[in-house]
């Protein structure tokens, strides 16, 4: 499965990185939303994880575009600072849900876990690199 990772903090980013490595995944990595675009266009990734607050485009701008891009990748909203109308932007615009942070490193994992069981073994749905 390619997951792509996308933050302004290099610590989240490199966190994101390890625990996704570990799962058996494939990590892509951005610095803001302009980047996971041309990322999202040339790899069409399973997964983002996707920092709300991001110079040059932010997580929920970003949200759309990948969206109408890549309409099957599935994204996951990530914000220190949760309010009841960024979770509800995000779902309206295609979030597969939000998370605060700092995240609990084991709830990632769970999450990865489940998504991949959900998704990726699906006789429908094909995931990239199907490893587990």
């Amino acid at each position: 499965m390619n997951v792509l990772v996308v933050d302004d903090q290099p610590g989240v980013r490199f966190l994101l990185d390890i625990i996704i490595k570990e799962s058996g995944h494939r990590v892509l990595i951005a610095e803001n939303g302009l980047e996971a675009l041309e990322i999202v266009r040339s790899t069409k990734p399973d997964l983002v994880f996707m920092d709300v607050r991001m110079p040059l485009m932010g997580g929920v701008e970003a949200l759309g575009k990948i969206k109408m891009i890549s309409p099957d990748t599935e994204v996951v909203l990530m914000t220190a600072y949760v309010s009841d109308e960024t979770v509800e932007m995000a779902m309206r615009k295609g979030a597969m849900c939000c998370i605060a942070k700092p995240f609990d490193v084991d709830e990632i994992k769970t999450f990865l876990y489940d998504f991949y069981w959900r998704f990726c073994n699906k006789s429908d749905y094909y995931c990239s690199g199907n490893t587990g």
